[in-house]
């Protein structure tokens, strides 16, 4: 069981590094890594569990910040409705962005992550809607269109995959500067 000790925080290498594809079939531990990154965001998010081992929520986890530079994401984001409990409940690998909206995005309350341990004020530009390639668990291409919070997840998780830590892109000088184009969520 994946626990907070067990993510890298920011200044570690590895969250600088360019991660590298992963090739098909993957192997056992690659398997496992990806089972274990899933339930401990399911972990993250159940109240009790969260709080009996000191867990802080996560919607979305990249490998590296496990200190494995694989391109692996693990998404739970969790659906409006109670009988469509999560948009999105699944590992990635190897995802690519392969078109985007010209319109941007933002949160209003800023991101957080796992891998940063304080606050970081600002609004961080993302696309509105993305078009994505990846593979499942099992191999298999697959391709998904997202929108708002799910694809701003998706592309948070991205950056990860590539060195990118979300602050990166927060403007330096004016942290909440609306971009033109630019819709913000609550």
């Amino acid at each position: 069981m994946l626990l907070m000790k067990d993510i890298i925080r920011e200044g570690h290498p590895t969250l600088r590094e360019k991660a590298a594809p992963l090739s098909f079939p993957l192997t056992q531990e690659e398997k496992d890594i990806a089972k274990e990154m899933l339930e401990f965001l399911h972990n993250s998010q159940n109240e009790e569990i969260a709080e009996k081992y000191e867990l802080r929520a996560g919607v979305g986890l990249a490998a590296p910040q496990i200190n494995v530079s694989k391109q692996m994401i693990a998404l739970l984001v969790p659906g409006e409705y109670e009988d469509d409990p999560f948009i999105l409940d699944m590992v990635m690998i190897n995802p690519k962005i392969i078109k985007h909206s010209v319109q941007q995005t933002c949160l209003k309350t800023g991101e957080g992550c796992l891998s940063v341990d304080r606050e970081v004020p600002g609004y961080v530009p993302r696309f509105s809607k993305i078009t994505l390639e990846y593979f499942d668990i099992d191999g298999n291409k697959q391709s998904m269109v997202l929108k708002g919070f799910p694809a701003i997840v998706v592309q948070h998780e991205i950056d990860h995959l590539n060195g990118i830590m979300f602050y990166d892109r927060i403007n330096e000088t004016e942290p909440f500067k609306e971009l033109e184009n630019m819709t913000i969520i609550d």
